[in-house]
């Protein structure tokens, strides 16, 4: 769950969960390692665009929801397969899903591997009109050189940093500065992991567009959600 700083749902983070029939609740921490590693991680890719580009496109028809947006984690190992752009594409227009609702989430280290080439990418895909977030900014490798080549629409700031805003001056230092730099830049910017009333304050004051965590909601089922959606929107 995604919302402004006043509580008004903005959009959600697709989160995967692999529910087992002996194990139950898997976490992504567990088995994410051994799809990448497997290669399976490109299906299941796949498979969560899919089923987000449904959403949008079912959101779409739903006035009440039409305005949410979908952020969606994309493994390194998917985003360089040489017919990403191209399968995206017949997705987005199978399903009837609004590009411009579909927020792909990268890490610093996608960039890293291959920049001109990752760049590349990621200019054909804003050209869908698909939008892109820097995940966990800030805990890689950030470099002003490759960002201010990068077509970002937002970056989020880890958890790591929000978790101590109240009692770490150098944490608190950093979400400013990281604030100021992606304002100045006219990037939108996510707060992970607000879970508190101090948290969210301090937030606030700072200036921050978006907020994610505990402190709204708890991780929610795609039915629940809606519910939820619709009581912060009304």
């Amino acid at each position: 769950l995604q919302t402004d700083a006043n509580g008004k749902s903005a959009g959600a983070e697709v989160l995967l969960r692999w529910f087992h029939p002996i194990h139950g609740q898997v976490g992504p921490v567990e088995f994410i390692p051994l799809a990448e590693e497997s290669g399976a991680i490109v299906d299941i890719g796949e498979w969560i665009l899919t089923t987000a580009c449904k959403t949008l496109a079912d959101w779409a028809r739903r006035p009440a929801f039409s305005g949410l947006s979908l952020s969606v984690n994309i493994s390194p190992r998917q985003f360089i397969e040489k017919d990403f752009v191209a399968r995206l594409q017949n997705t987005l227009i199978k399903t009837g899903a609004p590009a411009s609702k579909l927020m792909l989430e990268v890490t610093e280290g996608i960039v890293m591997q291959n920049t001109d080439q990752v760049i590349y990418t990621m200019q054909e895909l804003c050209d869908l009109g698909v939008s892109f977030s820097v995940d966990d900014f800030g805990t890689g490798y950030s470099s002003l050189s490759y960002l201010q080549r990068l077509p970002l629409r937002q970056v989020k700031i880890d958890k790591a940093f929000v978790h101590d805003v109240t009692y770490n001056d150098s944490s608190a230092s950093i979400v400013r500065a990281i604030l100021a730099l992606a304002h100045s830049m006219n990037l939108t910017v996510v707060s992970e992991g607000v879970e508190t009333p101090e948290q969210l304050a301090f937030i606030r004051q700072a200036g921050c567009n978006e907020v994610q965590g505990y402190i709204y909601s708890k991780p929610l089922l795609a039915d629940d959600f809606l519910k939820f959606a619709t009581g912060s929107i009304s």
